[in-house]
């Protein structure tokens, strides 16, 4: 019982600084953390933060933000904009269809680097893919679970795209994208099916695609192919 209640007492607190005070130690300074939310969805910008946190005052219950429950994640990114150093960068629908989403999520996270108020000598980033930054950079997989300052980066970005979403849920009230935030869900492909993708769709994902050309009347391959033979 002791060992439940002393873990329960640990996440609660959330994350500790360690790794990063010992970095801070080493003569590395500012670091930063950084991460991304939005790589899956049909819909919607992939939005990338990046964090300094300030070593006085660590908010307590920093965790990943897919861990957190809405009402934290909302009070933890209160917390983060007012006491840390914080840069946001979206990458849009655009740019995903034109350079694919890992190129897009890397430029995202890139430039919420490059927007910090100094530049940071080391940045913590979740997963295995390296931005294209100057700096030393450390890839951590499940890093916003394991380092408070990608942590604090997953709420910035989770928060941020949410609020994104609810606002084009407003606007485009079809597609209902402040309950699903542009994921697959079945309400959204029956949304896609009868009012086909908006601009705000990635319209190089394969779901969106086949509906186009589902609405448009435009054929399959397999059918332009059984339409040239049955030509011959």
């Amino acid at each position: 019982m002791a060992a439940i209640e002393a873990r329960s007492a640990k996440a609660k607190l959330g994350l500790d600084f360690k790794r990063e005070r010992a970095a801070y130690k080493a003569g590395a300074r500012p670091i930063a953390g950084a991460d991304e939310a939005g790589r899956g969805p049909l819909a919607g910008p992939v939005v990338a933060a990046a964090v300094v946190l300030d070593p006085k005052r660590i908010p307590v219950g920093l965790n990943d933000s897919k861990k957190l429950r809405r009402d934290v994640r909302e009070r933890l990114f209160a917390e983060i904009c007012a006491t840390a150093e914080v840069s946001v960068c979206l990458a849009p629908p655009g740019r995903i269809d034109r350079d694919n989403i890992r190129q897009a999520t890397l430029w995202a996270l890139a430039n919420a680097v490059r927007g910090l108020p100094c530049a940071p000598a080391l940045v913590f980033v979740d997963g295995n893919d390296r931005p294209p930054l100057s700096c030393t950079v450390e890839m951590i997989v499940g890093g916003d679970g394991l380092i408070a300052s990608i942590a604090a980066a997953s709420i910035v970005a989770k928060v941020t795209r949410d609020r994104l979403m609810c606002g084009l849920g407003a606007a485009f009230p079809a597609y209902g994208f402040e309950r699903h935030m542009g994921y697959g869900t079945r309400e959204h492909g029956d949304a896609l099916r009868a009012h086909g993708p908006c601009r705000h769709h990635r319209q190089s994902f394969t779901p969106v695609r086949e509906q186009q050309l589902l609405l448009f009347g435009a054929p399959a391959p397999e059918a332009e192919a059984e339409e040239l033979v049955a030509a011959e």
